[in-house]
């Protein structure tokens, strides 16, 4: 396996030895040791699995309290993956970095608490896998605009489709005072 260069400092983006010939491919998508020593040390408790189409658009989520980390990969098609620093006292925050993840190099993407993120389904169809440090919980449940022109982000020149609470989620200048994150 192979650790990639990342922007952000926290993010870890791993490149997995994918195995392929003209019957398939066959890759390890998690070990501990391996993971652990590539610099993503931490107890999952939770996998999510979304299935979505072309030109969906997922995010900007975040969990608060505790928060929540999370071990990314696109396991079917391809995505725009996107992670925003929220940990206010960081020289990154506000300032974004995307990837393309997808089922042909198996590369995966650790983002630890303190980042909201979100993704833009590239392909027909996607399915999108998720190892998360903490269980799901609705009350602390939060998230930003994708569309929050003080972030900036570039999404994929193709039709966009999202949810409303998507479309309607604050900007990250109205949030900013009441996210826990620090360095």
């Amino acid at each position: 396996m192979e650790r990639l260069t990342t922007r952000l400092d926290g993010l870890v983006l791993l490149a997995p030895a994918v195995h392929g010939d003209e019957r398939g491919f066959f890759v390890e998508t998690y070990r501990e040791d391996a993971w652990a020593a590539a610099g993503v040390s931490a107890a999952f408790v939770q996998d999510n699995h979304s299935r979505s189409r072309r030109g969906t658009v997922r995010g900007i989520h975040f969990q608060t309290h505790p928060g929540q980390g999370k071990l990314v990969r696109c396991a079917r098609g391809s995505v725009w993956d996107v992670v925003v620093d929220l940990r206010r006292a960081s020289p990154t925050f506000g300032e974004w970095e995307a990837f393309e993840l997808d089922d042909v190099h198996g590369h995966q993407l650790w983002i630890p608490v303190g980042f909201g993120h979100g993704f833009c389904v590239l392909s027909d169809v996607a399915d999108f896998t998720y190892k998360c440090t903490n269980v799901y919980d609705a009350a602390t449940e939060a998230g930003i605009r994708f569309d929050d022109p003080d972030v900036g982000i570039e999404w994929p020149d193709i039709e966009l489709l999202h949810s409303e609470r998507d479309a309607t989620a604050p900007r990250l200048a109205d949030v900013r005072d009441e996210l826990p994150f620090t360095l």
